[in-house]
């Protein structure tokens, strides 16, 4: 489990953070947003994400934030049997899975602006609780690398069927029958075609929650990367930082001689 921010440029203040978790067998994956990052508010978030998990939750893998190593949540995980465990410091690859999570679910879709309002919470929650993670765990299959063989001089990654977090569940069989029953139930009636629908008008409402004004700003290399549709070089890339360091707002054009060359 981890959080991600959403405190855009500014990290003063009160702010959206997402409590994002993973299971590593089934790569199922529940998200909670919560206002600040409180003792209270982060435990209050994995209890209702430990609900709504279709197994039950006999471990907890964290980092060292002090959202996470606190009496408050030693409390909940010995009073509902939860063994919890941590990373070693500044190891980010000791949770590698749910870094990989933080990203396909929260960032990928959230961004980078701030959210600084309930009103804002609330509608990420909206989407967490509902569409999102009907979609992502039972529509969205993946692979799990199995092994490494070496054939000769290369490397060979072997990887088992592309499966759905919720076939992952499944298979495992130590998932709540009941909790199962349930989603088997309303897998029949949902069209991944529509929830994909729904969490793009979501996301467009919750886009115009965002406090713009401390928000990251588009900056002289992405902007001429829009308009010149092609990858900066590295050169190209330090050089226009610079610039743009030095003259905010500034559009650079940059010619591809390759180009050129070939309409001559």
């Amino acid at each position: 489990m981890d959080t991600v921010s959403h405190s855009g440029n500014n990290a003063e203040g009160k702010f959206a953070y997402t409590v994002n978790q993973t299971d590593i067998l089934t790569t199922w994956v529940e998200s909670r947003a919560v206002f600040g990052k409180g003792e209270d508010v982060v435990v209050d978030g994995l209890d209702e994400m430990a609900q709504a998990i279709p197994f039950t939750v006999k471990g907890l893998d964290s980092d060292n934030g002090s959202e996470f190593i606190n009496w408050h949540l030693w409390r909940y995980c010995k009073t509902n049997k939860i063994q919890p465990f941590r990373g070693r410091p500044y190891k980010k690859d000791d949770n590698a899975h749910i870094e990989q999570k933080n990203w396909t679910h929260v960032r990928k879709l959230m961004g980078w602006d701030r959210y600084d309002t309930r009103e804002a919470v609330d509608a990420m929650n909206n989407l967490y609780k509902n569409e999102l993670r009907l979609f992502m765990n039972l529509f969205m299959p993946s692979m799990k690398l199995l092994r490494k063989e070496h054939v000769g001089s290369k490397l060979k990654r072997v990887y088992d069927k592309p499966m759905t977090p919720f076939e992952r569940v499944i298979a495992s069989k130590q998932g709540d029958q009941v909790k199962i029953a349930e989603l088997e139930k309303l897998y029949k009636t949902l069209n991944p075609f529509d929830l994909a629908k729904t969490i793009e008008n979501k996301l467009e409402a919750i886009f115009k929650l965002a406090n713009r004004r401390q928000s990251p700003k588009v900056t002289a290399v992405q902007k001429t990367e829009q308009k010149e549709k092609r990858p900066l070089t590295k050169v190209e890339e330090k050089t226009f930082e610079r610039l743009s360091n030095i003259f905010p707002g500034l559009i650079i054009h940059a010619k591809d001689s390759k180009q050129e060359k070939k309409k001559a």
